[in-house]
């Protein structure tokens, strides 16, 4: 069995600029780390791992060169081996645009049973790739799972954990899934793993080692339009104090719930 965790590296502080021609982020100089909702996945992948003899772990990302670092810093957790997507073509992809470049990928590595993405990265909060990668893969998708087993030979149960309820899931192998950050705690890397972590595989794929269509990559294959970027201005509120007894209050404040045509 084999499990493939796609993971992100974002900037390592909060203090990012925009900009000012593509209105993306502007990532030039900025220390990156792993995507912490993504060492979730991770340790899901390497608890599967524990539990079973057969199963192998492979971290995917799509980046410029030093997101190796985060593949070595997932090696060292545990992974068996990392795949980097690195490219030109790939700059300024939006979320459709990363979907398709990670599935094609996907399809290159034999036997990917198992897809794991975080919940959502960090530095644009979408969640959307995960799903949309599951989209391109024609393959069943699970999202926000509290918690995830195997179930059979080929499939898993997941319990997704919504903001009022709670949704128990059956899908069967291959399949995508993302986890929340309460599925468990992150291991820490030991330090013979980080030593044993530059012995393992990572193999660096650029535009001409996949199956890809030119029209689908970079900003000109991404149908997301930054037209602008500010911050908003706070929203000014008046306050009407109420008066009098509580009754006399009460009174007031359904007079101006009505005056607003709030009931």
């Amino acid at each position: 069995m084999k499990i493939v965790v796609c993971i992100k590296q974002v900037p390592e502080t909060n203090d990012v600029t925009i900009d000012p021609v593509t209105h993306n982020l502007d990532r030039r100089g900025l220390a990156g780390v792993m995507n912490p909702f993504d060492k979730n996945a991770i340790e899901l992948a390497l608890t599967l791992k524990d539990s079973r003899d057969d199963v192998q772990v492979a971290l995917l990302t799509m980046g410029p060169d030093d997101y190796a670092e985060s593949l070595r810093e997932g090696m060292a957790m545990g992974a068996d081996e990392g795949y980097l997507l690195s490219d030109r073509a790939f700059a300024g992809a939006d979320t459709l645009a990363t979907g398709y470049v990670i599935a094609q990928a996907l399809k290159k590595i034999d036997h990917a049973d198992l897809i794991l993405f975080g919940r959502q990265a960090v530095d644009a909060d979408t969640g959307q790739v995960g799903p949309i990668v599951a989209e391109f893969l024609h393959q069943p998708q699970i999202t926000y799972a509290a918690s995830l087993r195997l179930s059979g030979a080929n499939e898993v149960t997941a319990e997704r954990l919504l903001e009022d309820t709670k949704q128990t899931l059956v899908a069967q192998l291959p399949a995508v899934v993302s986890v929340r950050s309460e599925l468990n705690t992150p291991r820490y890397p030991t330090p013979r793993n980080i030593q044993l972590s530059f012995a393992k595989s990572l193999t660096v794929w650029h535009h001409d080692d996949l199956d890809l269509d030119d029209s689908r990559l970079g900003q000109a294959g991404s149908p997301t339009i930054v037209t602008k970027v500010y911050a908003p201005e706070p929203v000014k509120r008046e306050l009407t104090p109420l008066t009098g007894t509580p009754s006399e209050a009460a009174s007031q404040l359904i007079k101006a719930l009505k005056e607003r045509q709030l009931i």
